[in-house]
């Protein structure tokens, strides 16, 4: 069974940077899109950044520029540098794990908070 175990997060100001990461187990991390989404109370959870293993990134437009996706696929870790944050960044985030394959089950952490404030 696998299993996404976020970490970092928190309270930042405008302007401010924080990481989050994310740490899979019991799934074949490498052939598995990662991601980040992130959801607000009332709204749909959007995508904010994914990176498959080959490398193919993609990011919201709302964070281009701004946040960068990695992975580490010795270590089955995906981490998103958030900077230059801004209020409307405050948002749960999700660490997501998509299965490439129809026999893949896709796989979501269980949230950590984000806010951003002055």
């Amino acid at each position: 069974q696998g299993q996404l175990v976020e970490s970092g997060g928190g309270l930042a100001q405008p302007g401010g940077s924080l990481r989050l990461s994310c740490r899979a187990s019991g799934i074949p991390f490498s052939i598995y899109e990662m991601g980040w989404y992130r959801q607000t109370p009332g709204k749909q959870r959007e995508s904010v950044a994914t990176k498959t293993g080959g490398g193919m990134t993609m990011y919201a437009d709302s964070v281009k520029g701004r946040f960068i996706i990695t992975r580490d696929n010795a270590k089955n870790t995906v981490d998103l540098q958030m900077n230059n944050l801004k209020p409307e960044d405050t948002a749960v985030y999700y660490c997501y794990a998509e299965g490439t394959a129809s026999h893949l089950p896709n796989y979501w952490g269980q949230g950590t908070q984000v806010t951003v404030s002055s």
